[in-house]
């Protein structure tokens, strides 16, 4: 009794809602050529023609096509990102470079670190990948050569950390290219609430004092974060993002396998 109320109120449904929307249909049920046109009521009818088995033998065989296809063209990329990139090549850290480098694989970021004068001072360093591709593609064209120079050139990104051990830390979210680091938040942070956000942050630091913005660069610049890092960072990221595209890959090739 109720599996015929139930299939009375299926065919009330589909006569109510599939006939208003045939395109939304045939999208849904007319996949493979191994089915006929979908009918008035939108039921799947199936070839008599074809043997079920044949059906899932087409199946079976457009998928292994699919994948095969997949995995020659990673494999191209791979050769291409390997041409480009020598296996094992190391940036050379200038000697003068004040910070230890943490540089986990699989991340997007690296870290610095260092100790000054009683002070833990941490770096977030990240690539600004979208800018970088969009100076590439304003290099190449001529016309725009006299517009964006400078908001289109390369930059990094940088979260620096000074920790006092105490309980507050303090934290600069920072631009950096190749002629100066540009101070854009400066925020300070509960030790045992970094996150808090009804915390007062205090102004902008662009509404700040002219005199404060100069000091603060100074602070800045005596824990070692100034334009001198740019040039090694910048070769860096970009080498490590080559490193990191060909590890991705090569698991995207193994997991498609």
């Amino acid at each position: 009794m109720a599996s015929s109320i139930f299939a009375s109120l299926l065919r009330r449904s589909l006569r109510r809602y599939l006939p208003s929307a045939p395109s939304i249909t045939r999208r849904r049920f007319l996949f493979t050529s191994s089915f006929s046109p979908v009918s008035s009521r939108g039921a799947m009818l199936q070839d008599p023609k074809l043997p079920s088995s044949l059906l899932c033998y087409r199946f079976a065989s457009s998928k292994v096509s699919g994948d095969e296809s997949l995995k020659r063209v990673i494999d191209s990329e791979i050769q291409c990102a390997q041409e480009a990139h020598i296996s094992g090549q190391d940036i050379d850290r200038p000697e003068d470079f004040p910070f230890e480098i943490v540089d986990n694989p699989g991340d997007q970021a690296i870290f610095l670190k260092r100790d000054f004068a009683g002070e833990n001072i941490q770096v977030v360093v990240l690539m600004n990948l979208d800018e970088q591709n969009d100076v590439e593609e304003n290099d190449e064209d001529d016309n725009d050569k006299d517009g964006n120079e400078n908001s289109m050139e390369p930059s990094l990104s940088l979260v620096v950390t000074i920790d006092k051990g105490e309980d507050h830390l303090l934290e600069f979210c920072c631009s950096l290219n190749l002629d100066k680091v540009e101070i854009e938040t400066m925020v300070l942070k509960k030790r045992d609430d970094p996150d808090d956000q009804s915390a007062y942050q205090g102004p902008e630091f662009s509404d700040l004092d002219e005199n404060l913005q100069k000091a603060m660069h100074k602070y800045l610049e005596e824990r070692g974060i100034n334009s001198s890092l740019f040039d090694f960072l910048h070769e860096y990221m970009l080498n490590k993002d080559e490193r990191e595209y060909l590890v991705w890959l090569k698991s995207m090739k193994e997991f498609i396998a």
